[in-house]
């Protein structure tokens, strides 16, 4: 792996240490305590991130914060990655009418709309809670799996090995998942990397709409909605969610970058 790529894996796994022992080292405060006599402290020696408008630690919530947007994130992603490679190795092995139906139709449909959209319409009609926002952005983010493996599979179940297992009598279920999938799955690995990035910002802006996971529950985009009208008596309101935000998606995406030039023979280099 290439720089960017280590540089991005050093971020991830920071993350990922902040969200499952953060809170019990770097903020064991309690989220939900509130000091109304201290409001918008800046940051301290006690509160590096200052205070906000409820005298609430700001450390805290922005690391009980990485594991919501994590959380979601990973389960986004694993959902949509299964439901897409499930439905574009059958549109792209079967062909035919079942591949007119599901990558002609199906894909056009959700492809037609815009995806955050989408996801608003789906929170504000089921309701604002965890389980929806999930299935809200699952509902957007499995075509981009679905199309991704389609493509893979329609150019790999033309080489000469797949053709050799057919001729051999293999059954179409091992010809899938022993020859074509372990061959058209490399690109999923880096799109799932990018896909995280993509979940968590998208968390984190129906979030800041007030169509994501509803409080106390601590959510980088809840943070910065309500910091949005205390920017001058509060500026560490939002440059800390904010600038959260920005490293976990600047960190999934090098990731990401990373990967794709690790997987890809075209761009290694020599």
């Amino acid at each position: 792996m290439n720089l960017v790529g280590k540089i991005g894996l050093g971020i991830v796994v920071m993350l990922v240490l902040i969200a499952t022992v953060g809170p019990f080292f770097i903020a064991p405060e309690q989220v939900t305590f509130q000091d109304l006599d201290r409001s918008f402290d800046p940051p301290s020696w006690a509160h590096p991130m200052g205070l906000d408008e409820n005298g609430r630690d700001i450390l805290a919530r922005v690391v009980y914060g990485a594991r919501v947007s994590l959380t979601v994130g990973v389960i986004v992603v694993a959902i949509s990655s299964l439901v897409g490679m499930l439905l574009g190795l059958v549109s792209g092995y079967v062909g035919g009418w079942v591949d007119r139906f599901i990558s002609g139709f199906w894909f056009n449909v959700f492809l037609a709309f815009p995806g955050i959209l989408l996801a608003i319409a789906t929170v504000a009609f089921l309701g604002a809670s965890l389980v929806n926002l999930i299935l809200a952005l699952c509902v957007i983010g499995w075509v981009g799996y679905a199309r991704l493996i389609r493509a893979q599979v329609l150019k790999v179940r033309e080489y000469d090995f797949v053709t050799a297992a057919r001729a051999l009598g293999a059954s179409n279920a091992r010809i899938l998942l022993w020859h074509i999938l372990p061959n058209a799955v490399q690109p999923l690995i880096v799109q799932a990397s990018l896909g995280m990035a993509g979940a968590i910002l998208a968390e984190a802006s129906l979030s800041f709409l007030g169509l994501g996971i509803p409080p106390p529950t601590p959510s980088w985009g809840a943070m910065l909605s309500d910091a949005r009208t205390h920017f001058a008596s509060g500026w560490h309101m939002t440059v800390f969610p904010a600038g959260m935000i920005t490293l976990t998606v600047l960190g999934f995406n090098l990731l990401g970058d990373g990967l794709r030039e690790r997987l890809d023979p075209k761009q290694r280099p020599r």
